[in-house]
Parts: structure tokens; C-alpha cells; sequence
């Protein structure tokens, strides 16, 4: 693998000269997890900072009794544990592969040199930073406000607009971490996709759903409609 052709197509540092990307290159290290391996846990030293080459990483919160509320699910190129990098020292929350994952990690020191050498890196992550911000403030707006038949219908649509408004959706996490990401139960899951079928908002298939009535799930997500 050529790392700085690698580092140079990845959005958070998209549009940087070579010699940055050359730089960058010089610190990174590839490493390897495996299922269910964690990257971090909350409350853990801040070592660095990790961008996914390949495989999907869920970002989590445990509460006291050990409840489970899922932050974000990362896949190809996207960054984690970088806003901790600039903003303390300690992880905010902890990281998990889902499946194997290949990553790029950034260790803090190094990359903190780096940027005092060169701030157009800070600047370029400053964008994404406050994209992920615009997630989580949206994420607890849904999980606050909305009832879980809304909350379930805007992901569904975040989805579709994710795979460039394609009819079908992949479902490729599991109703547990689906409803980790929504905040209810499995079961409730199941249940509300049972009767937007019925509804023929959706059709259902084992690993996919595909989209009927995008209208009445916009109606649904926004509370203008609920299900019979």
C-alpha cells in the first residue's frame, strides 16, 4: 500500500499539498483489529488518533448500570478519536470493530508536531470536526424529541441519502446495534419495520429495505404521520 497516495484521497486531508502528505505518511502506522477488538475505552489516555481504511468502527457510550448508546458507525476513511487529540486527555467515549478493520493510526505527539509545523492540517480538520458536531447535535435532537417510529424513519432516510438516494438499503449492521444507535430495544425495531411494511413505506427482505413511500417516511421522521 502506497500511504501517501492513501492519505492524500482521505476527505480529512483532501487538497493538501504532497509534502504534507508526504509528512503525514512519515508518522502513520497501519494496524490491524479484529472483531470485537476495541480501540479505546472511555476514560482512557489519548494515544493518538485512527482513520479506517478498511471495515466499520462503532464510536459508544456505557451509562452506570451498562446500557450502551451508540455515538456514530464509521466506515472506509473516516476519522475517530481526533477531536480528543486537541481537546483533553482522555477518550470522551470508546471504539470498537465490528468487523475486521485495517486503520491508520496517528500517534498524538508526533501528529501535534506536525500541526505546530504546518496549520493548514488544523484547518483542514476543523471542517470535519464541525460535521460531526452537526451529527451529534442532530442525534440527540432525535433521541429527545422524537418517538422511536421518527427516529428510526430519519435514520432510514440518512441511509438513502447515504447510498446516493438508492431505492434499496444494505442493512449492514445488526437490529441490536441499530437500536443502540437509536436508543430503544431490538424488539421495538422489529416491530415498528413490521408495521411500515404494512404500511407500504418499506418492503423488507432479509438483509436490505427498500424505500416505497419516501414521502411518508420524511412525514413520519418529521411527526407529521404516525403509524397506525
Amino acid at each position: 500500500m502506497n500511504i501517501i497516495k492513501t492519505i492524500a484521497t482521505i476527505p480529512l486531508f483532501e487538497g493538501l499539498p504532497v509534502n504534507y502528505c508526504e509528512s503525514l505518511a512519515s508518522i502513520a502506522l497501519k494496524k490491524k483489529f479484529s472483531r470485537g477488538q476495541m480501540f479505546f475505552s472511555e476514560g482512557d489516555e489519548v494515544s493518538g488518533f485512527y482513520i479506517i481504511l478498511s471495515g466499520k468502527v462503532k464510536i459508544f457510550k456505557l451509562s452506570a448500570d451498562g446500557k450502551e448508546q451508540i455515538l456514530h458507525i464509521l466506515e472506509d476513511q473516516e476519522p475517530f478519536g481526533e477531536a480528543a487529540v486537541f481537546a483533553g486527555e482522555h477518550y470522551p467515549a470508546c471504539a470498537q470493530a465490528l468487523v475486521e478493520t485495517s486503520a491508520l493510526f496517528f500517534p498524538k505527539l508526533k501528529f501535534v508536531e506536525l500541526i505546530l509545523r504546518q496549520p493548514s492540517l488544523a484547518l483542514s480538520m476543523l471542517g470535519l470536526l464541525s460535521l460531526r458536531l452537526r451529527k451529534l447535535t442532530v442525534l440527540v435532537e432525535n433521541l429527545s424529541l422524537k418517538e422511536v417510529p421518527g427516529r428510526l424513519a430519519a435514520y432510514l432516510l440518512f441511509l438513502n441519502d447515504r447510498n446516493n438516494h438508492s431505492r434499496t438499503i444494505e442493512l449492514d449492521i445488526s437490529k441490536n446495534q441499530m437500536a443502540g444507535l437509536l436508543g430503544t430495544i431490538p424488539e421495538t425495531i422489529s416491530r415498528i419495520l413490521k408495521r411500515m411494511n404494512e404500511e407500504k413505506l418499506i418492503k423488507m427482505s432479509t438483509r436490505s429495505i427498500s424505500i416505497i413511500d419516501k414521502k411518508g417516511l420524511n412525514d413520519l421522521a418529521e411527526g407529521l404521520r404516525r403509524l397506525a
